[in-house]
Order: C-alpha cells, then structure tokens, then sequence
C-alpha cells in the first residue's frame, strides 16, 4: 500500500520520532519550531539523492534513513559538538509503498534515538526521484567548545580515528557486483551503507585540547588541504599494517595501489583532525586514533616521503 497523502506521511513520522526534548520547546506541527536560546549552536546540511549519493538497487530503504541522517550527525561530530535537533525536507516519488517509508523511518529514528535527537520539522513534495534534505543543529562539546578547521601549525601530528578506503571499496564493489558485493566484500559494504558515527569519540578529542577536526568524507586528499589551509601542507605516512584487509583483498583483485585507494577514500566519515605537542600525547590514548603524519610549512601533500597529486571527489567534476 502507498502512502497517498500529506496527512499519512506525517501520521508515520510522528509514529517513528519524538517531538521535543530540553533543546526543542516546540516541534513539529506548526509553521516553525522554537528552540532554547542562551548557547551557541553549529548548523550543518547534506542533501542525499537517489542515483547520485545512493541506489535504491543495492541500498535497502533502512539503509537510506540511516545515512541520510548519518551523514549529517557526522559533520557536527566533525565540530567536536553534540547533536540535538534536525530539520528534514523529503522529496517523494511514486511508487514507494507504506513498507518502505516504515523502514526508513524506524532506521533513521533509531539513529537519532541513540542520540537523543529530535525531529524538529521539515516539509514534503512529490518528486520524480528520491531525496533527503537535513539540516541538523548542535550544541559545543567539552566546555561549550566547537572545534575548527585550519588551526593546525606546523610540526602538529595529523591524526584520524575510523577506517579509511573501506566505503570506498565498498562502493565500488556494490557498484559492480551490486548485491553479491555484501558477501565478498561484507565490512566495506557495511563501510558504505551505514557508516559508524564517532561522537563520543569527537567529545574526548575536544576535551584532549586538539588543533583542528573536521570528518572525512571527500577523502584524505581533498579534505586534508581544507583542514590545514593552503599556507600549509601535510606529510603523510600510511603503511600496509594501517590498511583494512578488504582494503587489500580487493586493491589486489583489481590491480590496484592501496595506498592510493586509502588517500582517495570518499564516504569515510571518520575524524581527522591535528594536534599539538600536549594534546598529542592525549589523543593516543582516545580509542581507534592514530597519528598518519605531520603539519609541514610547505605547501601540499606528500604520502611515504612522495607527492601525491591525484584528486579526491568533486561533486562538480566529471
């Protein structure tokens, strides 16, 4: 059965999320929520649309809600903040029947629960694809703190927290092998569908007093030049034992350089982030961290003492 109104849509909405909670004072069902004032607050937005950020082919409608919102929680995990509310905007095709929102939903509002995030509003249109529009709120972590790019000096160690390579090999590997690619390559299509968020993680390397923190998910090569600016560069160091093994199982199926695959990455949503002398004594004691390389003075990215000028994803690049 499809859902054929308005009405039903957000009847299966309320049926999924909560309404408020001590950031939210009035949630959904009027023209506008209304959120406590009195703090600072960090704003972020992700569109996610089919067949240019998914599949509905090889992502199940759970899968959909999940990164959709993941995506988002990421990039204030990224500013070292705690989620607390988020806007959604849905754009709806034909076709998709009451089971696949009910999926959908209750992925997505399990994501938030764990968070204690609420759904603050949003609005619906028909569509001739799929998409998922979210613009998420967050509150400073350790002592109120968000934490910026570009703060990094050099000499500061580069460090990351999360598998790199793993999405992407699991995209492509999805993209070839569409279902089957879950049984061969079945951590790096998890990578993919449903990345693992690391907010606690982001709240200690607040409190370790880090540099610089951003999330990962263009890549090592076209993130860490927007984490450290253009009037610095980083030298990295990635060796195999760094590298996850369906990274290398399928690098090797392929003839391809791990190495490369790691620094390209795409999707990984893990932390990067820099840190001084004092903190980075600190950060090597926060759980799944390492440090990959170091801040230079100079300009640009060197991985194993080599330049690397392969370009990461660009959303405009073809």
């Amino acid at each position: 059965m499809n859902l054929t109104s308005e009405e039903a849509f957000l009847a299966l909405i309320d049926k999924h999320f909560t309404v408020k909670n001590d950031f939210v004072k009035l949630g959904r069902g009027d023209d506008g929520a209304i959120i406590a004032g009195g703090a600072d607050l960090c704003v972020s937005s992700d569109l996610f649309l089919e067949d240019f950020h998914f599949r509905r082919s090889y992502f199940s409608p759970g899968d959909i809600g999940y990164k959709a919102l993941a995506v988002n929680i990421s990039d204030i995990a990224g500013m070292g903040a705690k989620p607390v509310a988020f806007n959604m905007d849905l754009m709806v095709p034909d076709g998709l029947p009451t089971e696949f929102w009910d999926e959908f939903f209750s992925s997505m509002a399990s994501l938030a629960r764990q968070s204690d995030l609420v759904l603050s509003g949003g609005d619906l249109s028909r569509s001739d694809k799929l998409g998922i529009s979210i613009t998420i709120l967050g509150n400073g972590g350790a002592n109120g703190k968000f934490i910026q790019r570009r703060n990094a000096q050099p000499h500061d160690s580069v460090f990351v927290c999360g598998d790199l390579g793993l999405a992407r090999v699991g995209m492509l590997a999805l993209e070839e092998m569409g279902e089957a690619a879950k049984e061969e390559y079945p951590v790096a299509c998890r990578a993919h569908l449903r990345p693992k968020m690391k907010l606690m993680i982001a709240s200690l390397l607040t409190a370790a007093g880090v540099s610089s923190l951003m999330d990962v998910s263009d890549g090592l090569a076209r993130d860490l030049p927007r984490l450290v600016g253009p009037e610095r560069g980083v030298s990295l160091r990635i060796t195999e034992d760094m590298i996850p093994d369906e990274v290398i199982r399928y690098c090797k199926a392929k003839n391809l350089d791990p190495v490369e695959t790691v620094v390209l990455g795409g999707e990984d949503y893990a932390l990067l982030g820099t840190a001084g002398i004092e903190a980075g004594g600190r950060i090597k004691s926060v759980p799944g961290t390492a440090v990959i390389g170091s801040v230079t003075d100079i300009p640009g990215l060197t991985v194993n003492n080599e330049p690397f000028s392969v370009q990461g994803f660009d959303h405009f690049s073809s």
